[in-house]
C-alpha cells in the first residue's frame, strides 16, 4: 500500500486529482464495483504520460477508464490505478471544413452534438451511446449499421512506456466492436473522424428518430452496461435469450430487462457476482436450447 502511497503523491505533484480506495461503482453506468486501489484524474497530456512512465516502471498496472458504459467491475475492485480523463481531454474542434478532432473523454453524445451545429453528417447513429469518444473507439462502437470506424481518420494514443503515439487507418484493425487497441496497454487520448456536409435540420431529425427508439426499446432507466452479448452471425442475442423465456430472469439484484432481452438491468443492490451468474445462466440456456453461443460484449474488470 505504500508503494501506491507513494505513486498517489508523485500524481499529486502533477496535479492530478488522487482518490484512495474510490468505490468503481460510482464510475459505471451499471453502478457496480468495488474499490480501486487508486483513482486518477488527468487533466493534460505531459502528466498523463509521466503517469504510464512510472507506473511502467515501478509495475503497477493502469486501468484507463472511460465513460464506464461498457464495464463489469468486481466487487473486489480494481488493483492498481484507475485513470480517467478529466475536462483538458473533453473538448472538440473543427481542423477542416468536413473534420473534427476530439478529445478520448468528450461524450460521444456532445461529439454528436458539435457535428450537427455545424452541420456535418455521419455520426448521427452514435446519437444515445453513453459511451466518451475514446471508449468508442476502443471497441468500435455503432448502432443501426454503422460503427465509429467509418469516420474516425486518426487516434493517438499514450503507450504503456508513456510514449505518444498515433494510428491512422490501416493500424487500427477494427472489426465488430473490436480494435487494435483492445491488445494494448495504453489509453487513447484524442482522435480525429472526417464526416460529410449535411442539412442541419435533418441531422437534427435523424438523431432524435434514432434517440426515440432507443428509448422505446431500451431499458434507459435503470442502470445497466448496454448490450450484454455481442450480435451471434445470423442472429440477434436479445430475441434468443426472449425465445428462451429468460425476460425478467433474476439473480439477485441483476435481471434481465423486460423491456429488452439484450440488456442485463441493476434493479437496486447488484452485485458483480449477481450479474456473472445470470450471465452463465443465458448462455447455458441459450447454447442448450438454441445451439447458439452468445459472446459478451461487456468488458470484465479486476
Amino acid at each position: 500500500m505504500k508503494h501506491i502511497q507513494e505513486f498517489g503523491s508523485y500524481a499529486a505533484g502533477l496535479g492530478c486529482e488522487v482518490l484512495y480506495d474510490e468505490q468503481m461503482s460510482r464510475h459505471t453506468t451499471f453502478r457496480i464495483g468495488g474499490p480501486a486501489d487508486i483513482f486518477i484524474t488527468v487533466n493534460s497530456i505531459s502528466p498523463l504520460q509521466k503517469i504510464y512512465s512510472r507506473a511502467f516502471e515501478e509495475g503497477i498496472p493502469v486501468f484507463p477508464l472511460g465513460n464506464g458504459s461498457d464495464l463489469l467491475v468486481a466487487d473486489a475492485g480494481v488493483r492498481g490505478a484507475v485513470v480517467t480523463l478529466g475536462s483538458g481531454f473533453r473538448k472538440t474542434s473543427l481542423i477542416s471544413d468536413t473534420e473534427l478532432e476530439c478529445g478520448a473523454g468528450a461524450p460521444l453524445s456532445s461529439v454528436c452534438g458539435f457535428a450537427k451545429e455545424h452541420s456535418l453528417t455521419g455520426l448521427e447513429f452514435a446519437w444515445g451511446i453513453p459511451g466518451s469518444a475514446g471508449g468508442a473507439a476502443y471497441m468500435n462502437a455503432g448502432a443501426y449499421g454503422h460503427t465509429v470506424s467509418e469516420a474516425i481518420t486518426s487516434c493517438s494514443h499514450v503507450a504503456k512506456n508513456g510514449q505518444c503515439v498515433t494510428f491512422t487507418r490501416g493500424q487500427f484493425d477494427f472489426g465488430y466492436r473490436q480494435s487494435v487497441y483492445m491488445k494494448m496497454e495504453c489509453m487513447i487520448v484524442s482522435l480525429r473522424v472526417k464526416l460529410k456536409h449535411g442539412v442541419k435540420d435533418e441531422i437534427g431529425a435523424r438523431m432524435d428518430d434514432l434517440l426515440a427508439r432507443r428509448k422505446s426499446k431500451q431499458p434507459l432507466e435503470l442502470p445497466s452496461a448496454g448490450s450484454i452479448f455481442k450480435r451471434p452471425e445470423g442472429h440477434f442475442a436479445g430475441a434468443l435469450i426472449q425465445q428462451c423465456g429468460l425476460k425478467g430472469r433474476r439473480v439477485g439484484g441483476a435481471a434481465v430487462s423486460e423491456k429488452h432481452a439484450g440488456f442485463i438491468v441493476n434493479l437496486g443492490g447488484a452485485s458483480c457476482d449477481d450479474v456473472r451468474r445470470l450471465i452463465e445462466i443465458i448462455q447455458d440456456t441459450v447454447l442448450r436450447e438454441t445451439g447458439v453461443r452468445l459472446e459478451c460484449e461487456v468488458k470484465f474488470v479486476g
